[in-house]
């Protein structure tokens, strides 16, 4: 372990980060490697600006502040109404100020490291900032609060009125058989041209002669609809469709109405960059399975993350929330490859990205390595970082399709001398890594550094973190990690979620 706190001897730096959300929150002391703290310092200086709402700014109708007012544990035995019930089930934490909700997640991500503390060094401890042997940083705050989704996706179902061609979000179970679709106007976390979308489909699909889909085995054949878009405004829509007995020809006349609709029909408000549409006799399926079939419009959209460009595809996994994610790749790329003690960002090594999505992350610290290497299981999000990597004209990426507990076991041994040090990222959706990711990666000597970012520490995250720090043992045979740090970023105000950065070092 190269600098952990309690390590006497180690020069040490103690630097005060204020929290970035008013001047009635605390300070923070912090002890880490000056190096660090010069990266840390400027991720937080940057991002500690008021956060705003695009919602506001476009005059956009929401929930009243009474009913923000009301009771903050809310429950459907009370005299709520339809829109309140599911904001309460959609966006829960909509009732708090947004200093409340960081509030409650910073404290939240303090008790679950100190899971992770008690389980490595014994004997708990309560969460309370500066007291877990390794520090907690201030939460990072999202610099949008409302209408900050780029991807909403709405369902169709029955209705309040008892209409089944009514779009927007479920309320209810399928086990309770009381589930109702309600409309999303009112949600604090989608922007206007979401809504606007949503109810041009929910119109489109009454004026239909076809019934909506709401179970598979009852027929029928609309489906959901997923809305995309991105700073600029450009915007994807992605239509979902049950074949059932229809003939390929009887489907063309109703995808020439669609695109009718949203191109010289009343749809045409919504001014789409990109219609898709999918048929799909299955929940989910992906692009191999069933292609994404573009009935008008551009292939893709594009959006700018610390500047640069990607390529958004119709099924392309992207951070819903452009503007934090800007907030998540800077911390993160400061604790991958912080600036060296001569204050130079350009440090060298190799990165390996694991679970790599579109490259965002690789392409986005190429400038400060030699190579990375991506690894991701989805192909065409292959496709898309390869894709990306030649848009940002960036020649030191190069990303290997596969499962990672396939791909690494092959690789890893190839970067046993590799030039300037070996540096991990990974980015698991909430099942976590497979164990034998987390026991190819703490038997590589070679990876001194190696960050997790992780939607859900207290799932299957937490066994990894645990498989990386604990003592050696039979499969487990390197050296084991410590916990240097962790970092919240709120990716989602007004939902329990957040992301942790977690830096693990030996």
């Amino acid at each position: 372990m190269s600098h952990m706190l309690q390590i006497p001897g180690i020069h040490q730096v103690a630097f005060f980060f204020k929290m970035p959300l008013s001047a009635s929150r605390f300070w923070s002391a912090l002890s880490v490697k000056p190096n660090l703290i010069n990266s840390l310092r400027k991720t937080y200086l940057q991002f500690s600006t008021t956060p705003t709402s695009f919602l506001a700014e476009q005059g956009e109708p929401l929930l009243h502040e009474k009913q923000r007012k009301r009771g903050r544990k809310a429950s459907f035995a009370d005299n709520l109404s339809w829109e309140e019930r599911l904001a309460d089930v959609v966006t829960p934490l909509w009732r708090m100020t947004y200093d409340e909700q960081l509030e409650l997640k910073q404290k939240h991500q303090e008790r679950i490291l100190s899971q992770l503390q008690e389980h490595l060094y014994g004997g708990f401890q309560p969460p309370v900032r500066g007291k877990l042997r390794f520090p907690i940083l201030p939460i990072l705050p999202s610099p949008v609060v409302d209408g900050y989704r780029n991807k909403s996706t709405f369902s169709v179902n029955r209705g309040v009125d008892g209409n089944p061609k009514t779009v927007g979000f479920y309320i209810g179970t399928g086990r309770e058989r009381n589930i109702l679709c309600v409309g999303g106007d009112h949600l604090l976390n989608m922007p206007t041209k979401h809504k606007l979308v949503a109810r041009c489909y929910q119109d489109f699909i009454r004026l239909s002669s076809l019934e909506p889909c709401l179970m598979f085995h009852t027929g029928g054949h609309w489906r959901e609809i997923a809305v995309r878009t991105n700073a600029e405004g450009h915007t994807m829509a992605i239509v979902y469709f049950h074949p059932q007995t229809l003939s390929p020809e009887e489907v063309a006349i109703h995808k020439a109405e669609l695109v009718d609709y949203f191109t010289r029909g009343p749809g045409s408000v919504c001014q789409l960059a990109s219609l898709y549409f999918q048929e799909s006799r299955m929940t989910r399926c992906s692009h191999e399975e069933s292609p994404y079939q573009l009935l008008h419009g551009q292939p893709h959209i594009y959006e700018e993350v610390l500047g640069f460009k990607f390529r958004i595809s119709a099924d392309a996994f992207f951070q819903v929330n452009q503007a934090a994610a800007q907030v998540l790749y800077s911390a993160v790329r400061d604790l991958c490859v912080p600036e060296n003690s001569a204050g130079q960002t350009k440090v060298g090594g190799t990165l390996l990205d694991v679970c790599c999505g579109t490259g965002t992350i690789g392409i986005t610290l190429s400038p400060r390595v030699d190579r990375v290497i991506g690894i991701e299981i989805i192909e065409q999000a292959v496709e898309d970082a390869t894709h990306n990597a030649a848009l940002n004209n960036v020649p030191n990426c190069e990303f290997v399709p596969g499962k990672a507990e396939v791909v690494l076991p092959g690789l890893l041994p190839q970067l046993n001398t590799t030039a300037g040090g070996l540096t991990a990222v990974v980015n698991p959706a909430r099942a976590g890594l497979h164990y034998r990711v987390v026991q190819a990666l703490r038997n590589q000597p070679a990876i001194r550094r190696l960050v997790y970012i992780s939607c859900k520490p207290d799932g299957e995250a937490m066994k990894n973190f645990k498989e990386l720090c604990c003592a050696p043992q039979k499969k487990l045979t390197g050296e084991q990690f410590s916990p240097t740090l962790a970092m919240p970023v709120d990716m989602f105000p007004h939902t329990h979620h957040c992301e942790v950065v977690l830096l693990f070092e030996r």
